[in-house]
């Protein structure tokens, strides 16, 4: 969790509330987490049929939106008005209604909470975004970085009140990446099948998510890495006769990530792991296994590994060779990168 996002739901679950929120940006987990509580916590749930009105932005104008929020509350403290895919709202691309609602956030009503969800990125910059900024909360949900999400991972499976082993946490990252959404559900799953004090280990995740724990492109970066010529072998003629749940694109993107920073490790004079984290971009655990690859093969080789994964990508997409099926590709690569 973001700074950021832990100081809005503390607010909003000590009913610190807004007259008005822009919420907006790439990362729609933080958006529907914050919406949710705010849904959760504005209104009683005996006053909702009266005070909180969610609509969906393609389903209402500007005007309309507007209009709720300048009505009192009925026999009531305050009232939520939420709009969820505002970038869909009616009229929202007209100058005359962002000046209507440029001219609400200005002066919002004490006793309305307005919250607009914004799915993309909003420029902060325009008139609409600083009136909103200045008189409630204006937030940007953007994205986390490749070496923040482990710690998320983490922190996430702590607030579920569940132990989470390392080799769970890279397995996750390492197939999901950075989705949050993905990542929360496939926890949510395993969480369910948990048994009580039960960690989420390597074994739960290859068991519930799918995940195989032997045969995936993780372990064969391992065995790459370790220059295991008999185990690498036994995966990728594996991927060979299961090609449909091991396809090459994804292999070859995660193949080609890891020698380019393997290179940038060779090329750092700092070889600290807290200097290349920061250098990769990645959390401190995974550090190790770029160096240890980069003292495994010398730099001209992993040079060499960086033109042959290319050169398998043009293969898979029918460039410069005959046809070849996706094992033999992936089967010449491995040999390339071993020899």
């Amino acid at each position: 969790m973001t700074p950021a996002v832990e100081q809005l739901l503390k607010d909003i679950r000590k009913k610190q509330f807004a007259p008005v929120y822009l919420l907006h940006g790439d990362e729609p987990y933080f958006l529907d987490l914050l919406t949710e509580e705010i849904e959760k916590a504005a209104i009683p749930e005996h006053e909702k049929g009266f005070n909180q009105f969610v609509v969906f932005g393609k389903d209402v104008q500007v005007g309309a939106v507007i209009n709720m929020a300048r009505r009192y509350p009925f026999m009531a403290e305050r009232q939520l008005v939420l709009v969820k895919e505002a970038q869909q709202l009616g009229g929202f691309g007209e100058k005359a209604n962002v000046s209507l609602l440029e001219d609400y956030a200005k002066a919002p009503l004490s006793s309305t909470i307005l919250v607009l969800s914004h799915t993309g990125n909003f420029d902060e910059r325009k008139a609409l975004a600083k009136a909103i900024g200045q008189k409630g909360v204006l937030f940007n949900s953007k994205k986390l970085y490749d070496n923040k999400v482990p710690d998320w991972i983490g922190d996430y499976c702590r607030q579920q009140n569940a132990k989470v082993s390392l080799k769970a946490i890279q397995m996750l990252f390492e197939a999901i990446g950075n989705d949050l959404k993905r990542l929360a559900g496939e926890i949510d799953k395993i969480m369910i099948n948990l048994k009580p004090g039960e960690e989420i280990s390597a074994e739960t995740v290859e068991r519930l998510v799918g995940i195989s724990k032997e045969y995936n492109v993780f372990e064969l970066q391992k065995a790459l890495t370790l220059r295991d010529v008999v185990k690498a072998n036994r995966i990728v003629d594996y991927f060979g006769r299961n090609p449909k749940d091991n396809p090459l694109p994804p292999m070859l993107i995660i193949l080609y990530q890891f020698f380019t920073k393997v290179l940038m490790v060779q090329a750092s004079r700092d070889q600290s792991e807290k200097h290349l984290a920061t250098l990769l971009g990645v959390h401190t655990f995974f550090v190790k296994d770029y160096l240890q690859t980069a003292r495994a093969y010398p730099l001209w080789k992993v040079a060499g590994i960086v033109h042959s994964i290319r050169k398998a990508d043009a293969w898979s997409k029918g460039i410069d060779t005959p046809s070849m099926s996706e094992g033999a590709i992936l089967k010449q690569l491995i040999f390339e990168i071993l020899h």
